[in-house]
Order: structure tokens, then C-alpha cells, then sequence
């Protein structure tokens, strides 16, 4: 039976949601870069940052980079309780609830398929799983699922239920001609089912990073955001006892990940549950931190600049890989090379540097004519 009904706060916007959500879309677009780029100037060997900040780990391990995406993830799911649950709250029907979900699901499926090239090389062959598309489909279940209970402990039994079943699909159920729990890219059944079942072509010939196990997986790392929404919003716990909560959980999540990768990899291109719960882990701190400092603690004129990357999110995302900026950029100061080049630095080339913050810049002008104009990509 279902545990008392959820007591939760009036409604009002998360600050720090979208401060966190900007952050990591400041991160995707050119902050990384940015930052590799000022670390060059101090002569200091940047491979290992230029590493975890920039790109994936090849196989096995877990860099910065890997969080990207999953941290995305985590941050849809804690809006779900702030947007779905109050729609309820305010009779709204829950059929028109699902209808929505369910064509924001298909919106996203087809713009990961824009995103992909699909439209522009045909449709034959090619990528229809994509960031975008598991964005989509994991929101779409685990809002059923929030919609479908009335406690934080139900969530967390279906949380549990999806990373378990996962677990014993990658560790225990044999690929023919391979065997059980081979999480090589060959040998992972992730890669077995979507050769098999996932219409298109592979983003890597074998297995798909997006793929269908991908997506289940997914799932529970969204719902994981949308049981610490649910924790944020729950009445009856003071502040700091919900923070309390939600750092145990997180640090239980990272420990557990750590515990058991010797002989269950964290694994980002097949989505092991040990990646889901580290990187859900390590989302649960972030989160805690930027409430705490933001909407608890009120300090929130410091990160403004974030919180415009923020709402304009899927925006971002799809005019930073659509838009050559780096060419507009250069077009507007690129003049400023040649005075640029000529200031001599031991280390580094400041070129690099400026060229990253005015691209960086020249976006967030963008983005906060569309903030003053309320102009807001949402699907």
C-alpha cells in the first residue's frame, strides 16, 4: 500500500535548478575549453584536464566530461515534482498530463534525429538514437512514474527495481557466442540488442552510447532527480534535515559505485548502474550545494550569468552543434588577432583565450536579449 500522501511547500521556481542546468550548459558550449585554455597560460601540462574536461572516457572510468549528459539527466528529473506534481496538485487531468509528456518525448526524439543529420543525409541509414531522444524518453517514464505513486518511498522501490533489473541484464543474461557479462564494447548486450533491435545505423558500428539499454538504464538516474525534487519539496523535514538526507544518499550512491566497479565497471557508453550511481551521486551534491547556497541562503546575484544559459537550454544545445559561432565570432574580432598575437606570453597563446570568451560572450548576449524578451525554447 502507498505511504501517506506527499506534504509538500507551494510551488515556486527552482533558482538554483537552473542555475545548475546552466552551469552545465556553460560546460558543454565552450567552459571547458575556456578553462584549459587559461590553464595553457600558466605552462602547465594540460593533457590530464584537457582529458577529464573534454572528452570521455574511452571505456571504463568516469571523467568530468561523463557527467555532462548525465548530470542533464538528473536535472529534468528534479523538475518533474516542481511542474507535473503541481499540475496535479491544481486538477489538472492527469490524461492531458501524459498526452503532454508523451509528444514532448516524440519532439525530442525527432530533434535528436534533426540534430543527428538525419533530415539533411536522408533517411536511409541513418541515426535515429540520440542525447536528445533519451532526454525525452526517460522523462516520459519517470514522470509515469512519479505520476503513477504518492511517496518518495515508491520512487525509490522503482529506482532500485530499473538499476537492478539493468544490472542483471549486463551481468547475467549470456550473449550468444560470448557469454554473460562481458562489458567489453564487443561483448556487452548492449550493443547485442541494439544490433539487433535499434532501427538506423550505430554511433559506434557496434553498440550505441544512446542504444535501448542506454535509455532503460537512463531512467533511473532521472527518477533519481525526481526523488531529490521530491525530498526538496517535502514539507515536513526542515532544510537542513532534507539536505541531510540527500547528502547521505548521494555520498551512499558514490561509495557503492566505487565498491562494486572492480567487478561491475563504470561503464558511461552502456550505462552501468555503478555509472548511474556515481554520477547521480555526485548530481545529488551539486544539487544540495546550489540549493543551499542559491534558494536557501539566497545568494543568487553572483550566478546570473548561469542561470541565463539555463532557461534557454535545449536552445543552446542545438545552436551550438547548427551554428558555426566560432566563424561569427571570428567575423566580428577576428581584427584582433594579429594585435593579440603580437603580445608575447611565455605560455599559452592569448588569442585562444580571448577567441573562447568572446564565443562564450556572444552567446550569452544572445541569450539574455531572449531572457529580456521572455523567449524560451521549451518543449
Amino acid at each position: 500500500m502507498e505511504k501517506e500522501s506527499l506534504r509538500v511547500s507551494p510551488q515556486k521556481r527552482l533558482y538554483s535548478l537552473d542555475v545548475l542546468r546552466g552551469l552545465d550548459m556553460f560546460m558543454l558550449v565552450g567552459g571547458a575549453s575556456l578553462l584549459v585554455k587559461l590553464a595553457e597560460l600558466t605552462g602547465a601540462d594540460v593533457t590530464g584536464l584537457h582529458q577529464t574536461l573534454m572528452r570521455h572516457a574511452e571505456w571504463e572510468g568516469f571523467r568530468i566530461h561523463d557527467l555532462i549528459f548525465s548530470l542533464f539527466m538528473f536535472i529534468s528529473g528534479v523538475a518533474i515534482p516542481y511542474s507535473l506534481e503541481t499540475k496535479l496538485e491544481n486538477q489538472v487531468p492527469r490524461k492531458a498530463l501524459i498526452i503532454k509528456i508523451f509528444k514532448r518525448m516524440i519532439l525530442l526524439i525527432v530533434l535528436g534525429m534533426l540534430y543527428n543529420g538525419v533530415f539533411r543525409d536522408g533517411f536511409k541509414d541513418g541515426r535515429i538514437a540520440s542525447v536528445l531522444g533519451q532526454i525525452g524518453i526517460a522523462y516520459f517514464f519517470a514522470s509515469l512514474i512519479v505520476m503513477g505513486t504518492s511517496s518518495i518511498r515508491s520512487r525509490i522501490i522503482w529506482f532500485v527495481s530499473i538499476l537492478t533489473g539493468v544490472s542483471i541484464i549486463q551481468l547475467f543474461i549470456p550473449v550468444p557466442g560470448v557469454g554473460a557479462g562481458v562489458l567489453t564494447p564487443e561483448g556487452c548486450i548492449n550493443g547485442f540488442i541494439d544490433r539487433h533491435i535499434l532501427p538506423g545505423k550505430l554511433h559506434q558500428e557496434i553498440f550505441d552510447p544512446e542504444g535501448i539499454l542506454c535509455n532503460i538504464s537512463a531512467i533511473g538516474i532521472t527518477l533519481m532527480g525526481a526523488i531529490t525534487g521530491s525530498v526538496l519539496r517535502y514539507e515536513k523535514l526542515n532544510t537542513y534535515r532534507k539536505l541531510g538526507y540527500l547528502v547521505a544518499a548521494g555520498v551512499a550512491g558514490i561509495i557503492l559505485a566505487l565498491l562494486l566497479s572492480p567487478v561491475y565497471p563504470v561503464i558511461k557508453k552502456c550505462w552501468t548502474t555503478t555509472f548511474n550511481l556515481l554520477a547521480g551521486g555526485i548530481s545529488v551534491l551539486l544539487m544540495v550545494f546550489f540549493y543551499l547556497v542559491i534558494d536557501h541562503w539566497n545568494f543568487k546575484r553572483w550566478s546570473f550569468f548561469l542561470r541565463v544559459f539555463g532557461m534557454n537550454a535545449l536552445f543552446v544545445y542545438l545552436l551550438n552543434h547548427m551554428v558555426e559561432i566560432s566563424d561569427i565570432n571570428k567575423f566580428i574580432f577576428g581584427w584582433l588577432s594579429e594585435p593579440l598575437g603580437s603580445l608575447s606570453l611565455a605560455h599559452g597563446d592569448l588569442r585562444d583565450v580571448f577567441f573562447s570568451l568572446s564565443r562564450l560572450a556572444l552567446i550569452n548576449l544572445l541569450l539574455y536579449y531572449m531572457y529580456l524578451k521572455k523567449i524560451f525554447i521549451r518543449v
